[in-house]
């Protein structure tokens, strides 16, 4: 029956290779299935044997305190009162990313980034750390040299220079998984596909194409997000159904008309059926010139004896308004973007202008698009 099973599944895959159109992208780029995600893990350690470039005591008390904690799990205890004046020490966060289906014995790389004063965790070593899921379960252990990309040196003098981030540093294949990530793949006789962009048409152009293809009833879109689809009962067997599903290609459905405007940067970007309905445009711009100079008063002969004649100093301003040649442009009813476009770029709008224009098209009512601004 699996063998059966297969060769159905392989001969749709081969059908699909030849027949889906172009512009068609494929399922595993356009959602996921559900239930299989990954998992956030996060731990605090210490990071040792830094040149210098360590957590200053006095002002990371706790660093200390963490250090005196791991060398008693070790056998080493200090007297009390003892005073460390450390500085190859940092004081840590760990964060890693624990994949999906990953099992015990398989290595995860982490990030480590410094929580205290730390100047560089270059050449630095992460001791034991137990990496914690959000319900307090240790799932990896991590532990290895650190890698930073970042640059930081200091001079006698006071000066420095800083390249990059080097408080921040990797450990690539520094954890270890204890605990297998929890999942409830194959648990279920249904398995659900949730869209990366909620999107109606999309959804139900994918529920047709595998309906289409592996018989009517098997997909069913349930919202604008998720298509719910009837799968083998067999983890297994829903690992080779969900092989073929994936590589099915579906023509997503197109976006909404949007026009996103970033204030920061001024960039503009129109999306493909943004219309204009019929409008008139002028563009132009008001200049204000501002010019103050100084002259001297002098008084005149027969007053220069007088006491009350004195020489002063006079501003003398001059204010000049003027206005550059604006130029007026018609938009005719349902245009599209190439004629925006082309309109704008003919008077020379900057990004900051077009944004302008955009603005007063929507306040008109004559955009139909969405304006969002970032």
């Amino acid at each position: 029956m699996r063998s059966t099973l297969r060769s159905i599944l392989i001969g749709f895959l081969a059908i699909l290779v030849v027949t889906q159109p172009a512009q068609a992208e494929r399922i595993k780029d356009i959602a996921t299935v559900a239930g299989v995600r990954s998992n956030q893990l996060v731990g605090y350690g210490l990071v040792v044997g830094l040149d210098g470039t360590g957590d200053r005591t006095t002002q990371a008390p706790f660093t200390t305190q963490s250090l005196l904690n791991a060398l008693k799990q070790l056998g080493v205890t200090l007297p009390p009162g003892t005073s460390l004046q450390l500085k190859n020490v940092a004081a840590v966060a760990v964060h890693a990313e624990l994949p999906p289906f990953a099992k015990p014995g398989q290595t995860i790389d982490v990030t480590v980034s410094s929580i205290a004063n730390a100047a560089s965790l270059r050449g630095g070593t992460l001791l034991l750390t137990q990496l914690k899921g959000v319900n307090g379960q240790v799932f990896a252990i991590a532990q290895g040299n650190v890698v930073a990309g970042g640059l930081s040196e200091s001079g006698g003098d006071g000066s420095s220079v800083t390249i990059g981030v080097p408080s921040v540093a990797y450990v690539p294949n520094g954890a270890t998984v204890e605990v297998a990530a929890p999942n409830t793949f194959g648990n279920e006789n249904f398995l659900t596909l949730n869209l990366n962009r909620p999107d109606f048409t999309t959804a139900s152009r994918l529920s047709q194409t595998i309906n289409a293809l592996l018989g009517q009833g098997t997909a069913q879109a349930l919202d604008p997000m998720s298509v719910r689809m009837v799968a083998p009962p067999s983890a297994a067997a829903q690992t080779s159904f969900l092989s073929v599903i994936e590589n099915i290609e579906v023509e997503p459905g197109e976006a909404a008309a949007k026009v996103i405007v970033n204030s920061r940067t001024g960039t503009v970007v129109i999306s493909k059926h943004v219309r204009v309905m019929s409008a008139a445009v002028s563009h132009g711009s008001l200049v204000v010139r501002i010019s103050e100079d100084f002259d001297v008063s002098q008084p005149d002969a027969p007053y220069q004896v007088n006491p009350q004649g004195q020489t002063v100093v006079t501003p003398d301003s001059e204010i000049e308004i003027g206005s550059n040649a604006g130029e007026m442009f018609l938009f005719q009813p349902g245009v599209d973007l190439n004629d925006i476009i082309t309109a704008v770029n003919q008077v020379g709008a900057s990004p900051a202008d077009i944004y302008a224009i955009l603005s007063a098209l929507r306040a008109a009512g004559a955009l139909r698009a969405e304006l969002v601004v970032i």
